[in-house]
């Protein structure tokens, strides 16, 4: 008898490379010559990674500079919702976050996917930010996650749990 094989699927970050990128970015903006005099900076304040810089083109830059650092960190870029840059008295800000956890439209569209392009027999459940593929045929379950994987979905899933 055939026993129900599962994986979850989720997004989730490393908060502590996180933390090591934004380090990396601080130390980069703070060493490097073309950010003298112009009130480049980046912190992290809570949830928000704020960035301040005297010219939204500075702003951008100092965007670019942790986006590189978390990319060699192995993070994915789908996981940094970047804000657009706007203006607070002199100088120009950025708020960032990081987003973890599969929304709820995404997770929709994600099971949708599924059900129309995945085999037959395959079953994905919404379980708070995370779900849940279960299927009889491993061999299935391996179809589903090059399927998600392959496809261009605005979350950087992983895949967990499986047994």
């Amino acid at each position: 008898m055939a026993s129900e094989s599962s994986f979850d699927v989720v997004s989730k970050v490393d908060k502590q490379e996180v933390s090591n990128a934004l380090n990396q970015a601080q130390k980069e903006v703070s060493q490097r010559y073309d950010f003298r005099g112009v009130g480049a900076e980046i912190d992290f304040s809570g949830e928000k990674i704020l960035i301040k810089a005297n010219s939204e083109e500075r702003a951008q830059a100092v965007l670019d500079v942790f986006q590189s650092k978390l990319v060699k960190r192995g993070i994915s870029l789908k996981s940094l919702d970047d804000g657009e840059p706007y203006a607070s008295g002199k100088e120009y800000r950025i708020e960032s976050t990081i987003k973890e956890g599969i929304a709820q439209d995404q997770a929709k569209k994600i099971t949708k996917l599924i059900r129309d392009e995945g085999p037959k027999g395959v079953k994905a459940t919404i379980q708070g930010d995370e779900l849940r593929v279960s299927s009889k045929s491993r061999d299935d379950l391996q179809d589903i996650i090059a399927l998600l994987k392959g496809a261009e979905l605005d979350v950087d899933l992983q895949f967990v749990n499986y047994r």
